[in-house]
């Protein structure tokens, strides 16, 4: 069985890393560098930088703290927001990055998916997929969660494999930032419904929440931001106390 990864993610706002909640309420939660540093001593798999107000000219300034990050770190890491381009891809990948993220690029352009996966390999592209419950369905939504699309949840992840999708990031806006848990039902039905790696993000507040995860769907990773900023929750102490339950993680 592969082994379980567990990923913290940095949202950077101005060059700085913040947290919301449900998308919103942000707060300032230290120097991304110093941040990067402190997971790749304490354990962690892989890191994703999340560039949440990207716009054009700031792309300059998140490739410049890519390069930056990329001198301090030897784990896998990846970049998303505001990439709309194949020269965007072609920048951060230069600077550092290991692999790019892309929402709502994908969802204007579904091509630039197939594009970059030619380009640079599936292994490069990762979709990252925010959703929310809406009505009887999980609906897509895009533009930091401010917009939603007619896109259904399961269907969009369909259709981004087929594209040369190499992973999905896959986040609950309904469970993000409340500490409450996963959505082990929309993780557990994404994941078995397409033959990627799926990470799980969105309402990571405890261990046990962790376990529940990787316990009840196929998610190949788990994804959280606050509770590994602030400590709440140490690297090495989340995954002894998983190893502990049984669950192969690296």
């Amino acid at each position: 069985m592969l082994k379980k990864r567990i990923i913290p993610c940095l949202d950077i706002q101005d060059g700085r890393t913040v947290k919301g909640i449900n998308f919103v309420g942000i707060i300032d939660a230290g120097d991304p560098i110093a941040l990067a540093k402190r997971y790749v001593e304490e354990g962690a798999d892989e890191l994703v930088f999340l560039d949440i107000t990207a716009t054009i000219e700031k792309r300059k300034q998140m490739t410049d703290l890519v390069e930056r990050v990329a001198a301090e770190i030897n784990i896998p890491f990846t970049v998303g927001g505001g990439i709309n381009t194949l020269e965007d891809v072609a920048a951060l990948i230069r600077a550092g990055a290991d692999k790019v993220s892309i929402n709502s690029a994908a969802v204007k352009d579904p091509r630039l998916i197939n594009q970059i996966a030619r380009e640079f390999g599936s292994q490069c592209v990762v979709v990252a997929i925010d959703t929310k419950w809406v009505g009887t369905e999980w609906r897509v939504v895009v533009h930091g969660g401010r917009t939603l699309t007619p896109h259904s949840t399961m269907a969009w992840s369909r259709q981004v494999e087929d594209l040369g999708a190499g992973e999905i990031l896959l986040t609950s806006m309904n469970h993000d930032g409340t500490k409450n848990g996963f959505a082990l039902g929309l993780t557990g039905e994404v994941s078995s419904l397409v033959n990627l790696p799926v990470i799980a993000s969105g309402g990571a507040g405890k261990p046990e929440h962790f376990k529940a995860v990787f316990e009840n769907t196929k998610a190949s990773a788990a994804l959280a931001a606050s509770i590994f900023h602030f400590q709440e929750i140490p690297i090495p102490a989340l995954k002894s106390y998983l190893k502990a339950q049984n669950i192969p993680i690296r």
